[in-house]
């Protein structure tokens, strides 16, 4: 699969809300990114996680806007929501032997790192 395959496979399994499945597209040593509350999730049990533990209002339903690709650089456009929060998330993967290894996700306000998901995040 291309770098641009992988992450749509990605995204589309993150439609299914089943996380763990979800993180089968990530490398071991995945890291992401959340620049705004400056939060790195390492790994993919963390990853799986923090969004099983979301609080979230319903189901999360991704749509994908755009996704451009260069070499291993894949970034997209993602509008997301629970029913409630809508939302936009620009991604920038790196893609890696046919995994994602790392994400940098910039979400759309600043804001503190929640106390909830200390456990499962460094403030970087």
């Amino acid at each position: 699969m291309t770098p641009k395959e992988v992450v749509i496979a990605y995204w589309e399994s993150m439609q299914s809300n089943d996380f763990a499945k979800a993180s089968e597209w990530l490398a071991e040593d995945f890291e992401c990114f959340w620049p705004q509350s400056s939060e790195l999730i390492v790994g993919r049990e963390n990853f799986a996680a923090i969004n099983s533990y979301y609080p979230a209002d319903g189901e999360w339903v991704f749509t994908i806007n755009a996704a451009v690709a260069e070499h291993d650089t894949v970034v997209t456009d993602v509008s997301v929501t629970d029913g409630v929060r809508q939302d936009r998330v620009i991604t920038f993967h790196t893609v890696k032997d046919g995994f994602i290894r790392k994400q940098a996700e910039f979400w759309p306000d600043d804001y503190p790192a929640p106390e909830w998901r200390k456990q499962w995040v460094k403030i970087v």
